[in-house]
């Protein structure tokens, strides 16, 4: 099964429920609506699954067409070229495709 992980705020966020969608760059799960997959916690090098999911809705486009929509159940981002370099590096730019990921938990571990 696919894994999706989270840093812990993020994870709090999902327990939450205020927290519904996630953007992943340069997708290498081939990440699907349909897919059942695992949602983890990631604290450096510990990972904790902590729910299953079903992914509702994946759409792609780039970081310079999203706008507030795309945004809905997913925390707010100031600059987000500049916030997935932290996680991506210097190769994201304005037109770095986005793969916007809704899901519904179907039960938390």
């Amino acid at each position: 099964m696919k894994v999706i992980k989270f840093t812990p705020e993020l994870t709090n966020l999902i327990k939450k429920g205020k927290k519904k969608s996630t953007f992943r760059l340069f997708d290498d799960k081939n990440l699907s609506a349909g897919d059942d997959v695992i949602l983890a916690a990631r604290n450096g090098q510990k990972v904790i699954n902590f729910a299953h999911a079903k992914l509702t809705q994946v759409h792609v486009k780039p970081i310079k067409d999203l706008n507030r929509d795309d945004y809905a159940g997913h925390e707010p981002v100031k600059d987000p070229v500049e916030n997935y370099k932290k996680y991506y590096g210097d190769k994201v730019t304005k037109n770095t495709e986005v793969k916007i990921i809704r899901f519904d938990i179907t039960k938390f571990l």
